[in-house]
C-alpha cells in the first residue's frame, strides 16, 4: 500500500490526538483546504475528537502505518447540519500527512468510512472541496461523489477569497 510497507487503519482514539492535530494544523497554515486561519491546539481540538465515537454515523478513523505506528492521517463523518431533519446526511473529510499524500492512504480511509457508514441510518454523504483541488476532486468522484453546486468567494483565507464546491455521494439507506 504504501512505499515502506503496510497501512492499518482503526478508530480513533485520544492517544492520537496530538498528531490528528499536527496534520491538520500543516492544511491551516499552508493551504485553503481548510478555512481555519488559525493554527489549533490539542485542547481545542478535543471536543472534535470526541464527537466521533467508534460505532454510529459520526466517526473517525485514522490510518497508520505498520511498521512505525506513525499516524499517516485521517477520514470523518461529521453532522451535515444540526438540525434534527439533517440526521441522515453527513459530511465527510480526509487529511493526510503531506508526506502521505498521492500513496493510497485516503482511498483506503475512504473504503473503511464508507463500509463503516454502510450499516448505518445515513442517506448522503456530501464533501466541500475548497477550489483549485484536483487530487481531492479525483479521490472524492472514485467513491461516486457528484458535483452539485459551488459557493463563489464563499471563504477568506491568505489574503483571497476562495470558491467551495459541494459534491454528494447516495449512500445505502
Amino acid at each position: 500500500m504504501t512505499e515502506r510497507g503496510e497501512v492499518q487503519v482503526r478508530a480513533g482514539e485520544e492517544g492520537d490526538l496530538p498528531d490528528l492535530t499536527d496534520i491538520y494544523n500543516h492544511y491551516v497554515r499552508e493551504t485553503p483546504v481548510t478555512f481555519d486561519i488559525e493554527p489549533l491546539t490539542v485542547d481545542a481540538r478535543r471536543p472534535w475528537l470526541l464527537s466521533h465515537p467508534k460505532d454510529g454515523p459520526h466517526r473517525l478513523l485514522v490510518a497508520l502505518d505498520a511498521e512505525s505506528n506513525r499516524v499517516l492521517g485521517y477520514a470523518t463523518s461529521s453532522p451535515f447540519r444540526p438540525k434534527p431533519a439533517y440526521s441522515t446526511s453527513v459530511e465527510v473529510s480526509v487529511y493526510l500527512a503531506p508526506d502521505a499524500c498521492g500513496r493510497g492512504v485516503g482511498t483506503l480511509l475512504y473504503e473503511r468510512l464508507f463500509d463503516a457508514l454502510g450499516g448505518e441510518d445515513v442517506h448522503r454523504a456530501y464533501a466541500g472541496i475548497a477550489q483549485p483541488n484536483e487530487a481531492s476532486v479525483r479521490l472524492h468522484a472514485r467513491f461516486g461523489f457528484r458535483r452539485i453546486g459551488t459557493y463563489g468567494e464563499v471563504g477568506r483565507k491568505f489574503g483571497r477569497y476562495w470558491d467551495v464546491a459541494w459534491y454528494e455521494k447516495p449512500l445505502g439507506c
